[in-house]
């Protein structure tokens, strides 16, 4: 299968409504990853604290130290999130046993819309609530829906993914399984 350039993935994320949500700026072009614009690669772990979904219990991102962590930001009303996240599924029952923790970060507004959702992508991941999209805007820099944050065991952004398609899966697998090969800490 060719590989469509990333002008065609943004342009099908723009027409399918997933490139802009009304909380979130649109996405961008490629080379202006999350991690350059907000200086997430940097010396510092990434930190930040939300509740659990449905029950409302608080997660802090650094309880899972020690974990390479796959941070999948998505809102039920994003066309490409329904594939992203059964991906991201795959994968965390694939590497689980090696150390990968993935969860889906929402940013709807109202998360009475979630339950459907999960339902239909048959998706069982954890889901982490980000109530008015602060941890995305403001932590993050989110630009469009989805996007995804390889975190290393150490807590560090390793690798920003804006936007989903089949081609970047191997891409994705190569990335995380070097992340799951280094030591822990």
């Amino acid at each position: 299968m060719p590989r469509l350039p990333f002008a065609v993935v943004v342009g099908a994320l723009a027409l399918s409504g997933c490139a802009s949500a009304p909380a979130l700026p649109p996405l961008g072009p490629e080379g202006q990853g999350a991690s350059q614009r907000s200086g997430l690669k940097g010396s510092q772990p990434l930190d930040f604290q939300v509740k659990r979904y449905p029950g409302g219990e608080p997660y802090d991102l650094a309880s899972d130290r020690g974990s390479v962590v796959v941070l999948d930001v998505w809102a039920t009303w994003c066309e490409p999130c329904k594939d992203a996240l059964p991906y991201y599924q795959d994968l965390a029952n694939e590497y689980a046993a090696q150390g990968l923790k993935v969860y889906a970060l929402n940013i709807d507004e109202d998360p009475r819309a979630i339950p459907t959702f999960l339902a239909e992508t048959k998706v069982t991941l954890p889901v982490l609530l980000d109530q008015n999209a602060q941890v995305a805007e403001r932590t993050l820099k989110v630009r469009g829906m989805p996007t995804t944050y390889f975190i290393d065991r150490k807590g560090m952004v390793r690798h920003v993914h804006e936007g989903f398609a089949e081609e970047f899966l191997a891409k994705y697998q190569t990335e995380l399984e070097a992340l799951l090969a280094e030591p822990t800490p």
